[in-house]
C-alpha cells in the first residue's frame, strides 16, 4: 500500500484505531505491526500500510485468532478465510457447550437440586458424545452378549439419542434418568431377560410364532373393550396359544409376557423419545399388559375346574 498520508506517531495512530499504546507498542516489538520508519529520537512513525496492517490484526483479534495465526495471516502463510474457517468450528463448539450448560443449569433449576445431585448432572450431561454412546454401547454389549439377536429389535435399542446441540432442561433431565437407568444392573438383568425370552426366542421359534400378529390381535381386542376375563378373551388366547409351537404353556407365555412388560422398560422409552424430540416408539404395554391379564384370568379358571 502506498503512503497517501501523514506518518502517525503510536499516539496518534492509537488515538485513531482506538487501541491502547501498549497494545500497539506489543503488536509492534512482537513484529505484527512493525513501524514504518523511526525519527531521529527513535520514536515510531506508522504510514497507511501500518493502519491497515493493524485494523486487520485488530479484526483478527476480536475473533479470537491467537497472534500466532494472525502472523500467519499477516506474512501471507495462510489465508484470512482458513484461519476464520477455522476459529468459526471453535466458536460452534463453544456455542454448543455455552448451550449445554445452561440447559444443565435450567435443569438444576428445574429439580431444586442439591449440591451432590447437580454434580451428578453436570457430570453426565457435560460428557462428549461418544462418552454418551460409550454408556449406551456398554449396555447393549451385557443385554445381546452371546445372544442372536433380532435386527429389528436390536435397531430398536441401540437407537438410544444423542442430546442435540441445543438441549432442553427436559432433554438433559431424560438423558441423565436413561444414564442411571442403563447403568442399574437389576434393569439390564431384566432388559435381557425380555430380549432373550421374548425377542431372540420368538426367531428361534421357541414360543410366539408370529409376535407381531399376537400383540395385534391383543390390543385390537383391548381397544374394543373386550374384558381380559371374558370368554371372548379366552377364545383369543386359545387362538393364540394353537398358533404357537407345541409345548407351549400358558404359564410360560405369562411369564415372558409379565417380564416384558416391566414399567421401566416402558420409561425407557419414553426418554429415548424426549431425548431425541421425536414421537415415542408405538408402546406395546397396554396389548402386552391385556394378553398378561387374559392369561391369568385363563388359568385362574383352570385352577377352578371351570
Amino acid at each position: 500500500m502506498e503512503n497517501d498520508g501523514p506518518l502517525l506517531t503510536i499516539g496518534e495512530l492509537a488515538r485513531r484505531v482506538g487501541v491502547p499504546v501498549r497494545t500497539i507498542r506489543f503488536w509492534s516489538d512482537s513484529g505484527l505491526v512493525p513501524p514504518a520508519s523511526r525519527t531521529d529520537s527513535d520514536r515510531r512513525l506508522y504510514d497507511a500500510a501500518c493502519v491497515a496492517r493493524l485494523e486487520l490484526v485488530m479484526t483478527l483479534r476480536e475473533l479470537g485468532v491467537s497472534l500466532a495465526n494472525a502472523r500467519s495471516v499477516l506474512d501471507g502463510q495462510v489465508s484470512a478465510a482458513a484461519v476464520a474457517a477455522v476459529h468459526l468450528e471453535a466458536l460452534d463448539t463453544e456455542i454448543r457447550a455455552l448451550r449445554l450448560r445452561r440447559a444443565v443449569v435450567a435443569a438444576v433449576v428445574k429439580r431444586s437440586a442439591d449440591g451432590t445431585e447437580m454434580g451428578m448432572i453436570n457430570k453426565l450431561a457435560r460428557l462428549s458424545a461418544a462418552e454418551r454412546q460409550h454408556i449406551i454401547d456398554d449396555f447393549l454389549a451385557e443385554v445381546f452378549a452371546g445372544l442372536d439377536p433380532s435386527p429389528a429389535r436390536f435397531t430398536r435399542w441401540a437407537a438410544a439419542p444423542d442430546l442435540p446441540d441445543d438441549p432442553s432442561a427436559e432433554q438433559v433431565e431424560a438423558w441423565v434418568d436413561l444414564a442411571e437407568m442403563v447403568a442399574d444392573r437389576d434393569f439390564r438383568e431384566q432388559v435381557r431377560r425380555v430380549v432373550a425370552d421374548v425377542g431372540i426366542q420368538v426367531q428361534s421359534g421357541r414360543w410366539l410364532a408370529d409376535v407381531e400378529r399376537v400383540q395385534d390381535q391383543a390390543e385390537a381386542a383391548r381397544q374394543r373393550g373386550v374384558p381380559p376375563d371374558s370368554a371372548e378373551a379366552a377364545r383369543i388366547v386359545a387362538r393364540i396359544l394353537a398358533g404357537a409351537p407345541a409345548g407351549l404353556r400358558r404359564a410360560e407365555l405369562l411369564a415372558q409376557l409379565e417380564a416384558a412388560t416391566d414399567p421401566r422398560i416402558e420409561r425407557y422409552w419414553e426418554l429415548t423419545a424426549v431425548i431425541s424430540g421425536r414421537g415415542p416408539f408405538p408402546s406395546l404395554q397396554p396389548a402386552l399388559e391385556w394378553l398378561a391379564a387374559a392369561l391369568r384370568a385363563c388359568q385362574d379358571r383352570t385352577e377352578a375346574g371351570q
